[in-house]
C-alpha cells in the first residue's frame, strides 16, 4: 500500500475530492488531506470536513478511514482510503477538547505551529524558536490521549525536539526533507530526525521542489533525501509525503502577485514545482532500481506510517 501522509485540496467546501483518485494503485492507497491551518476557525474546519465526507462517501473509488481496518479494506479493493490533518493548532481556538472533536470527524494528524510562532510553539521561519509553550505541551499530551498523531513539520527545531520529549507516542515529520542534503529552513536537522526516530516515528520526505533542492521536484531528488534519511535513522523511520497542492497554479499566482508575503527561500526560483500523485507512484520502481530490498521499499512507501497509525490511533 502507498501511504501519502499529506496533500492539499483547495480549502473550499466544493473542492473536487475526486482528484484524490489519482492516488489509486494496485494494493490500494491511503491519503491524509489537509483541512485547515492558521487562518481557519473551528467552524471553517468543521464545515469543510462535513461537505468533503459526504462527497468522499459518494465516490466509489474513495473511502473514509476511521481505523486501520478501513485502510486494509481499501487495500484489498484497490481504493483510496482517506483521513484528514490540520497544519496548525489555530483552528482549535485554544480549546483542547476540540482535539477529540476533530478526531471524531476524521482528523488523525495535527501540527502545533505553521511556520511562525503561535500559542503552542515556534515555527521554522522564526528567527528564534523558544520551543513548546505550556499550552503546546498540554496539546501534545491531549493528542496522545485522544489518539491523534503529533506532527513536527513546519514547526521550529526546538519545538519539534520538545514534541519528541513530551510525546508518549511516536511523533512524525509528515512532510519534511533533510537539511543536510538541502539547506532550507523548512527542512529538518539530523538531530530532529534522530529524536523523531527515537520515539518510533517517521520522517515523510516531501515532493516540494524548493525543499528538495533548487526547485527540483523530481523522483531522483526525492530519492536523494530518502537515501540520506535511511542512512541516518534506518528504513523503518522513513516515509513519503508529497505536500502536493491540487490548486498549485493558484498558489503560484499568489506567490507571483505578492512575493513580499514570502521569504526569499520561497520566491527566488519563481513558480514552485511540486511532485504530483503520478510522480509519487513511480517512487517504488526508483527505490527498487537503486537496490533497496523489497521489505524496505514496502516500509518506506507505506508500512512505516501505517505502523505509527496502528500504535497511536484509537
Amino acid at each position: 500500500m502507498l501511504w501519502e501522509q499529506h496533500c492539499c485540496l483547495p480549502l473550499e467546501r466544493r473542492a473536487d475530492v475526486g482528484e484524490l483518485a489519482r492516488y489509486r494503485r494496485p494494493g490500494g492507497s491511503f491519503v491524509s488531506v489537509n483541512v485547515g491551518y492558521t487562518p481557519h476557525s473551528a467552524d471553517d474546519v468543521t464545515g469543510l470536513i462535513s461537505d468533503w465526507r459526504e462527497r468522499i462517501t459518494a465516490d466509489d473509488r474513495l473511502r473514509l478511514a476511521a481505523g486501520i481496518d478501513d485502510i486494509e479494506a481499501a487495500g484489498r479493493a484497490g481504493d483510496v482510503a482517506i483521513a484528514f490533518d490540520l497544519e496548525d493548532s489555530g483552528p482549535l481556538e485554544g480549546r483542547l477538547d476540540r482535539v477529540g472533536q476533530f478526531y471524531d470527524l476524521g482528523v488523525r494528524t495535527l501540527l502545533p505551529s505553521y511556520n511562525n510562532r503561535n500559542a503552542a510553539g515556534g515555527g521554522c521561519l522564526d528567527e528564534a524558536d523558544e520551543g513548546l509553550t505550556a499550552y503546546g505541551r498540554a496539546l501534545v499530551r491531549e493528542m496522545n490521549a485522544v489518539g491523534m498523531v503529533a506532527d513536527g513539520s513546519h514547526c521550529g527545531a526546538r519545538t519539534g525536539l520538545d514534541m519528541c520529549e513530551i510525546s508518549e507516542q511516536p511523533m512524525i515529520y509528515s512532510h519534511s526533507c533533510m537539511r543536510a542534503v538541502w539547506d532550507h529552513p523548512r527542512n529538518i536537522t539530523d538531530e530532529q530526525a534522530k529524536a523523531c526516530a527515537a520515539t518510533g516515528g517517521v520522517i515523510g520526505i516531501t515532493g516540494v521542489g524548493i525543499f528538495l533542492g533548487p526547485n527540483d521536484a523530481t523522483v531522483d531528488a526525492l530519492v536523494r533525501h530518502i537515501d540520506y534519511a535511511v542512512d541516518l535513522v534506518g528504513p523503518e523511520h522513513v516515509g513519503v509525503s508529497t505536500d502536493y497542492p491540487f490548486d498549485h497554479e493558484d498558489f503560484n499566482a499568489m506567490l507571483a502577485q505578492s512575493p513580499e508575503l514570502f521569504p526569499d527561500c520561497y520566491t527566488r526560483w519563481g513558480p514552485i514545482n511540486f511532485m504530483p500523485p503520478e510522480g509519487l507512484l513511480t517512487v517504488e520502481g526508483a527505490l527498487l532500481a537503486r537496490g533497496y530490498p523489497n521489505d524496505a521499499v514496502a516500509a518506506i512507501l507505506g508500512g512505516n506510517f501505517c505502523r505509527v497509525a496502528a500504535l497511536v490511533w484509537q
